[in-house]
């Protein structure tokens, strides 16, 4: 197969249980399977990480308690494997990707967006996905030491300028509003 370069890249950051997925599904639904695809960074970590230690890769890969009995030691692996490629997971993520619009639904780390800048300058736009602790409590989510302080959770929460915001809680402005532009521009480069 081919490899087709991406007319847009978007892609999503965002804290443990702020909607990333959920907001990166929406965009999905709308644009349709044969303009978009979603690429997940942690897809192939996880993959790579549940080999190396005989782990259940479609448990670490769901939202439950065995991903988060992993989640620290995950990170740190995840780490040391970016040390030495920063480009590794980005790499594996986007190999076979066809469609016009990539959207990157996890990126973590600053290394992540330096990949795609540098290898789709042109095509690559940030959209940060935020919502109140509050909310996050709400659908699940609880302080961890280790996993909440480091850099796969706050590496990007200063520093970048993103090209959207997107605020996903309940008393937030429609979540479809907020969208519109974003998926105009998708629209508009997947016909070019």
């Amino acid at each position: 197969m081919e490899e087709r370069e991406p007319k847009l890249i978007l892609i999503f950051s965002g804290k443990r249980k702020s909607g990333k997925d959920y907001v990166t599904d929406l965009i999905w639904n709308r644009l349709g399977p044969d303009v978009c695809c979603i690429l997940r960074l942690s897809g192939p970590l996880k993959q790579h990480y549940a080999q190396e230690h005989g782990l259940d890769l479609d448990e670490l890969l769901g939202s439950g308690q065995y991903k988060e009995n992993f989640r620290a030691d995950m990170i740190r692996w995840g780490e040391s494997q970016r040390q030495l490629d920063p480009g590794f997971f980005c790499r594996l993520a986007t190999r076979g990707a066809q469609q016009p619009v990539w959207v990157v639904s996890d990126a973590r780390r600053r290394s992540d967006l330096q990949w795609f800048w540098e290898t789709f300058p042109q095509q690559t736009r940030c959209v940060r996905v935020e919502s109140s602790e509050s909310t996050r409590k709400q659908r699940g989510w609880g302080f961890t030491a280790g996993v909440d302080d480091a850099e796969s959770e706050c590496g990007l929460d200063s520093g970048v300028e993103f090209d959207w915001t997107i605020i996903n809680d309940v008393d937030s402005p429609q979540l479809e509003q907020q969208l519109q532009p974003i998926l105009a521009l998708a629209v508009e480069a997947a016909r070019t």
